[in-house]
């Protein structure tokens, strides 16, 4: 029995010991909370330029925290009302323990944790004497804190349990019932926080529950926007974006800060084709990486982008002939501030009947990479290619798949590397899906004849023109530049997006391949281009598992004959990062 009272007053001494020493170490104003290392230190020196006692931490969050202090209680919340008054700092400041914070990141080099406090910069007022040290003093008591609880709304309560939860204290049900968990909680977070352990949060910890959980949404500037044109009202991270402008069907809201988030609403008549219509449209645009869940049903659709930097999300509902929805666009490496922010404007998100101007934007710049003002996607590169068996496969130049994320044709089917001659630049493509070509290479194998007519199909300008062209000129040598076997050198001027595309002889048959540019320094001449040869075209076929189709002798094919040969075979291979 003497043990357990020996250790009872062993915990009591050090318990006291530890409450004073937090008590020592003084209290902060909690001015700003940012994500980022950078962002801190700007704001914490933004702030340092016109006040005094400014300093950084790290949070236990991972967050980063510019406060004002080490103050005594007391004056600290003087400095709170006055330099709230005065505009100096964000009305949502608030008082912060030394417990919460980490490591210090402003001034460089310094650690003030343990010096003490400092003399506030404010003078005291008659109601808020300065008393001298004192321990951390409830703004209510029970009984108040009790009935002031009593006016909690149900989602205001199950609001502070959420809270609870996320900060550790509270893993039960979220259902705004304060029973024995909740209040276990509410204690382990007052112990923590310094506060007596009363197990009933009064209405300053409440306050300073919830800012600590809304952290991320204060950062950005929630607040209500409430669009009358577009008839949509939800919350919005209006910190860091404003409205630009309309474009039918979009409200553009940009970034106005080095954030770089960005955000659409949706709103516009129409049905189900519609819909549709719209859901591969927003598919298509920049904003909206191709990585991610999307899901297209009836009434409804919802996309997520992941890619380039960025994260989007987009979910649009088709009600009484009308579309309405939104995009977010984040970037990437800071989820867990946009799941929050995502989150408070889904949940935000209502309609009234009214509905965006079809003509709204008309007299914007038009551009054919433009979707209503958003640029539309576009591959890293484009070359040409041509089918080379009945079930798809593709050849085409090797730089159309070096390195990509994801190679496909012109109608968005994917493709998979199935063999690459690295020495000659040539890579066989094949189709995730058997596809049904119009038309097929017939390769004939014999050697050209020095000063024969061919013609190269390709997509010159990289699908501007939304169909292969062919281009005319000669066999000027059966041997590459440096005299290597398998490469034709033609007297042809090929533009880049041709690379890949299949060469005809006059009878239509397939007699090599057009190569790129080299890439080892040299500059040709633009009449000249070089051509693998259709006996290596078969080769690399063979290693890829492929038979390649032989042509028959036959007579020359007529201009419109090639035509339509070329178009039914080549096709346009796109490279996406």
């Amino acid at each position: 029995m003497t043990r357990i009272f020996t250790a009872i007053l062993f915990l009591f001494f050090f318990g006291v010991r530890a409450v004073f020493a937090q008590q020592d170490a003084g209290v902060w104003v909690q001015v700003e909370a940012q994500p980022s290392l950078r962002e801190a230190q700007e704001r914490a020196q933004a702030y340092a330029n016109v006040l005094p006692d400014v300093n950084g931490f790290r949070l236990n969050s991972g967050w980063y925290a510019i406060v004002i202090g080490p103050y005594l209680q007391n004056d600290a919340e003087q400095v709170l009302r006055v330099y709230r008054a005065e505009g100096q700092i964000p009305a949502d400041s608030y008082i912060a323990f030394s417990n919460s914070l980490e490591q210090q990141f402003w001034p460089v080099g310094v650690n003030i944790l343990d010096r003490g406090v400092v003399t506030p910069p404010v003078e005291p007022t008659a109601e808020q004497p300065v008393t001298g040290l004192t321990p951390q003093v409830s703004d209510e008591t029970r009984a108040q804190a009790l009935q002031s609880e009593r006016l909690l709304t149900a989602q205001e309560r199950k609001d502070l349990q959420t809270a609870l939860q996320a900060a550790g204290f509270y893993n039960s049900t979220i259902d705004g019932a304060f029973g024995p968990g909740t209040r276990r909680s509410m204690g382990d977070w007052q112990r923590f926080n310094g506060f007596e352990a009363t197990g009933v949060l009064t209405s300053t910890q409440r306050q300073a529950l919830m800012d600590d959980y809304n952290a991320p949404l204060i950062s950005v500037g929630m607040a209500r926007n409430s669009d009358p044109q577009a008839g949509i009202d939800m919350d919005m991270p209006l910190g860091v974006l404003a409205f630009d402008r309309y474009e039918a069907p979009f409200a553009h809201f940009n970034g106005t800060s080095s954030l770089g988030a960005k955000a659409l609403l949706i709103s516009q008549n129409g049905g189900k084709d519609t819909l549709r219509a719209l859901y591969e449209v927003m598919q298509s645009l920049e904003i909206i990486p191709l990585d991610g869940p999307r899901q297209l049903r009836a009434d409804s659709f919802m996309i997520e982008g992941r890619g380039n930097g960025i994260v989007s999300y987009t979910q649009a509902q088709l009600k009484d002939g009308a579309i309405k929805g939104f995009t977010l666009v984040w970037p990437d490496g800071d989820e867990a501030r946009r799941a929050r922010v995502l989150a408070a404007m889904k949940a935000s998100f209502t309609t009234t009947d009214a509905v965006l101007d079809a003509g709204a934007g008309a007299n914007a710049d038009q551009r054919v990479d433009l979707v209503s003002g958003l640029q539309v996607r576009k591959p890293r590169l484009s070359r040409s290619g041509f089918f080379a068996d009945s079930s798809g496969t593709v050849l085409t130049v090797s730089e159309a798949a070096d390195t990509c994320a994801r190679v496909t044709l012109d109608d968005e089917q994917e493709l998979q590397v199935a063999w690459t001659d690295a020495d000659l630049g040539v890579t066989v493509l094949r189709p995730k899906n058997n596809l049904a070509p119009i038309s097929i290479a017939e390769f004939n194998s014999d050697t050209p004849r020095i000063q024969s007519e061919v013609a190269v199909s390709g997509f010159s300008y990289e699908g501007a023109l939304g169909a292969p062209t062919l281009t005319y000129g000669q066999v000027a040598d059966i041997r590459g530049l440096n005299g290597e076997e398998g490469v034709k050198r033609l007297a042809l001027a090929a533009l880049p997006g041709d690379a890949g595309g299949p060469v005809f002889d006059d009878s239509g048959q397939v007699v090599g391949m057009l190569l790129p540019t080299p890439s080892d320094g040299r500059t040709l001449p633009s009449s000249v281009s070089l051509a693998a040869s259709a006996a290596r075209l078969n080769e690399i076929l063979d290693k890829a598992g492929v038979s390649g189709q032989s042509g028959q002798a036959t007579a020359q094919v007529t201009p419109n004959e090639l035509n339509r040969r070329a178009t039914g075979m080549t096709v346009l291979v796109h490279c996406w990062d």
